[in-house]
């Protein structure tokens, strides 16, 4: 039972606020000695040999850490970074929302359903949550308040939309489930793009929907003069295409197999230099701090997956994960048992813990058994994208609630913004289900 006492005992340092990857790293040593007195002591030996023992669980460490810095697929993930970073510091953000506001924002809910459209394509360009939440909070939030929008409905909808880039590919959360499962990310991408795609057009049907039955929620806004329509049209259109053929060339050499997802991530970044070129926002001290964030936020992420692969380690080698293996195989409706158990665990988790620790952590501890029973690998992965996506979202700790607070006025309080991301949680929940029980529906196999 060490290793199952060691997991509840890392999970609890966490709610205490300690960093992730060092309250992992820090346990594992802690228990690896810990079960190595309590196989010797017992027997004769001495607490040196037991802490031996113990250590000796690490022996293979260095290796473990090589084939981390080598993998090639992991080198994808700064270069998505440094890639969304660059667009995030071009004004990309800014300049579709202007355009999309224009052409919608007369509309009842309009500028609810831009900020959504905008999201999306910021999701498949960027990726970078953070930056898209407090992006379209600093510029649609004004305007929605501004015009009597519903605050709940406002702070919902940019939290939810700027969330999207870790369902609709290029995510760095679809490239960590890739390596865990041991996918081509290719194949996961593609896998993703309906799902995405669904909880995009199902945001716009809810908000359609609400502003229609309950007109004060979400009036129309009437911008100032900004030529006739098809002089917006125009302007939007031309913002709107140098990213999409950004996203065309990323993602279409990925579904193509003519590039991998390290080269179209290269591809990217210089696409994106070029892009910030055209809209007269490049200089050398952009992208030198646009670099530092990078290694700063691929720090983080490799930081962790070392503290995590050293836990598992641990944890298996203690025999936790046959303690979870086998009460995960005598759960009650086999595959369909064993899927809404992980689905509800995962979602849980999400309140408290970061969607890489899940990854790397709580996946591999499912992994064997999804196998044992049968499931499709990529279904599965895309199940567990989709509820790492709502983690985002779900209070107390979903990071998009705290990014957008930060840049909110004094009138948005934080149970406006909790209250606002319930009905897109739901549906989150909604797709999710949907994807679980009728995977067809997505073009998957359910396996």
């Amino acid at each position: 039972m060490v290793g199952i006492i060691m997991f509840f005992a890392a999970l609890l340092l966490l709610l205490f606020g300690f960093p992730v990857a060092f309250t992992f790293g820090g346990v594992s040593v802690v228990f690896a000695i810990i079960y190595g007195l309590v196989e010797v002591i017992p027997f004769g030996g001495t607490i040196w040999e037991g802490v031996r023992e113990g250590m000796s669980m690490f022996s293979f460490m260095p290796f473990r850490l090589y084939a981390i810095m080598t993998n090639k697929l992991l080198m994808a993930v700064p270069l998505f970074i440094f890639m969304g970073l660059i667009l995030q510091k071009s004004n990309l953000a800014e300049r579709l929302l202007e355009s999309m506001g224009s052409l919608f924002g007369n509309v009842r809910g309009g500028m609810a359903i831009s900020t959504v459209l905008v999201g999306a394509l910021l999701a498949a360009s960027t990726g970078v949550v953070g930056a898209s939440v407090v992006a379209m909070g600093i510029i649609s939030l004004p305007v929605m308040l501004k015009y009597n929008y519903n605050k709940e409905l406002s702070t919902g909808t940019i939290c939810a939309a700027g969330t999207l880039g870790q369902i609709i590919p290029p995510s760095i959360v679809l490239i960590i489930l890739g390596d865990v499962f041991q996918l081509p990310v290719g194949d996961v991408f593609k896998a993703a793009f309906i799902p995405g795609l669904w909880l995009v057009g199902l945001y716009l049907i809810y908000i359609i929907v609400v502003s229609f039955l309950r007109k004060e929620l979400a009036p129309p806004v009437v911008l100032e003069n900004r030529g006739n329509k098809i002089q917006q049209i125009i302007k939007a259109l031309i913002d709107i295409l140098p990213p999409l053929i950004l996203i065309v060339l990323v993602l279409g050499s990925i579904f193509a197999g003519i590039a991998t997802p390290t080269e179209s991530a290269a591809v990217g970044c210089f696409g994106a230099i070029i892009l910030a070129l055209l809209y007269r926002q490049f200089s050398y001290g952009m992208v030198k701090q646009t670099a530092l964030e990078t290694v700063k936020i691929t720090v983080m992420v490799y930081t962790i997956l070392i503290g995590a692969t050293a836990f598992s380690m641990v944890f298996v080698y203690t025999g936790g994960d046959a303690i979870v293996r086998d009460v995960l195989l005598q759960l009650p409706g086999e595959k369909y048992g064993f899927i809404i158990f992980s689905m509800i665990a995962i979602l849980i988790l999400g309140f408290f813990i970061d969607f890489i620790e899940i990854s790397y952590i709580i996946v591999p501890i499912l992994l064997p058994v999804a196998d044992h029973i049968g499931l499709n690998p990529l279904w599965f992965a895309i199940l567990i994208a989709m509820n790492l996506q709502t983690s985002f979202l779900t209070p107390p700790f979903g990071f998009s609630l705290f990014y957008l607070k930060g840049v909110s006025p004094p009138t948005i309080k934080t149970y406006h913004i909790y209250r606002g991301v319930v009905p897109f949680i739901t549906i989150q929940i909604i797709v999710l289900l949907i994807l679980a029980f009728f995977p067809q529906l997505f073009f998957l196999s359910s396996g």
